[in-house]
């Protein structure tokens, strides 16, 4: 597809996505929910993110974060972190760190969820 023929598409604006991430960075899992939250923030998307078991190795790529910035709600599993010694320390307000509650009312609050296993 050309993508200077690309443009947003409204009926997707404020829908809301959710998108779970158990894999590791090397996974094409990593790849493809990156390019899934980030198609789904310029359709207006309203789009959660949770990481998970290996999937909270992500946090440590910059470009989750600055989706983050951009407006991903971003969440990561407190417990896979300690599980896989990944520090949430330097985080600011674009990160949260949370439980499977929060995974539950993403799963429960969106129109659509993927999981990324």
């Amino acid at each position: 597809m050309d993508s200077t023929a690309w443009s947003p598409n409204p009926a997707l604006a404020h829908k809301k996505l959710g998108l779970l991430l158990s894999t590791s960075p090397e996974h094409s899992n990593a790849e493809t929910v990156y390019q899934l939250s980030k198609t789904a923030l310029a359709n207006k998307v309203d789009t959660y993110l949770y990481f998970i078991d290996e999937g909270v190795k992500n946090l440590e790529d910059a470009r989750f974060i600055e989706l983050a910035k951009e407006g991903l709600k971003l969440f990561v599993c407190a417990y896979g972190c300690q599980q896989h010694h990944i520090s949430t320390d330097g985080y600011g307000k674009e990160v949260t760190f949370c439980g499977l509650v929060i995974l539950s009312n993403i799963i429960d609050g969106c129109d659509r969820f993927l999981a990324f296993n």
